[in-house]
């Protein structure tokens, strides 16, 4: 495995990943690309950006997150990976998981349901109000 400038457990998790997806180097193609923006002399000189296509599925990753074209690499091809495995499981991926869970959370509710919630509002009001002690140092 090539050294990308991370932990070996990272790099490890991602070759057992790439291995379960069946993702080999000889079906990526991998280019180099003059990043832009701040990075400074290092980012003019150096091909930072990171170019990965993946032939059998066709899906490509761009990525440019840091001034090191190693730590690129890795990340794009955890992308890459990521990808692929939204794709080959489509809804028992945890991103999709995630997404339906975000749906979920942001579906209207129905009448019954606002009903019964506000009723509950009402009730917990009411038992507040009755906690309330009533002024015994005034005069009458």
């Amino acid at each position: 495995m090539l050294d990308f400038g991370v932990s070996e457990e990272k790099q490890r998790t991602l070759k057992e990943k790439m291995q379960k997806f069946d993702v080999r180097k000889e079906d990526i193609i991998e280019k180099f690309i003059h990043a832009r923006g701040p990075g400074g002399q290092n980012v003019n000189k150096v091909a930072t950006c990171v170019y990965l296509k993946h032939l059998p599925t066709g899906f490509e990753v761009k990525m440019q997150k840091t001034r090191s074209q190693a730590l690129n690499r890795f990340l794009a091809r955890q992308e890459l990976v990521r990808k692929i495995e939204n794709y080959v499981l489509g809804k028992q991926s945890e991103e999709e998981k995630c997404r339906e869970k975000i749906r979920r959370k942001k579906r209207r509710r129905s009448r019954r349901a606002k009903k019964r919630i506000l009723e509950q509002k009402r009730l917990q009001s009411r038992k507040k109000e009755l906690r309330i002690k009533p002024d015994t140092d005034k005069e009458i």
